[in-house]
This record gives structure tokens, C-alpha cells and sequence, in this order.
């Protein structure tokens, strides 16, 4: 499994945009790493596993402010 050490001031969807290419895989990275999960803004130093990404997460809005139709 691939591993990110945090700078001062990283977030977790500035990671999972940086590390895994879309902010939209915010939430697989917090899963991946729930003994952190009380942060919002992470301190230096603090190593994070990165999930392993299958499929595509698309480009438009998220799921949930999509509209059905």
C-alpha cells in the first residue's frame, strides 16, 4: 500500500486531490486511515495509507447534489 506523510496544513480532500487525482476520493482516504479521522487540518509528519483506486469518480457535481431524471 502506497503511504503520504501530511505537510502542516493538509487537508483530507487536498490530499485526495494531490495523491489520488480527484478530491472525490476524500472519503476512501478517511477510511483508510479512521485512527485519523478527528483531523481536519493535519499537523506535519503523519503517515497516511492511500487507498487503492478502482473505477472513476466522475467530473461533474457529487452524487448527492445531482438531480435525478
Amino acid at each position: 500500500m502506497k503511504k503520504y506523510i501530511t505537510v502542516q496544513g493538509d487537508m483530507w480532500d487536498s490530499i485526495a486531490y494531490a495523491q489520488l487525482g480527484n478530491a472525490d476520493y476524500a472519503d476512501k482516504l478517511m477510511n483508510a486511515n479512521l485512527q485519523y479521522r478527528e483531523y481536519y487540518i493535519f499537523p506535519a509528519g503523519i503517515v497516511l495509507n492511500l487507498p487503492e483506486i478502482t473505477g472513476r469518480v466522475s467530473d461533474g457535481m457529487p452524487p448527492w447534489k445531482q438531480v435525478g431524471g
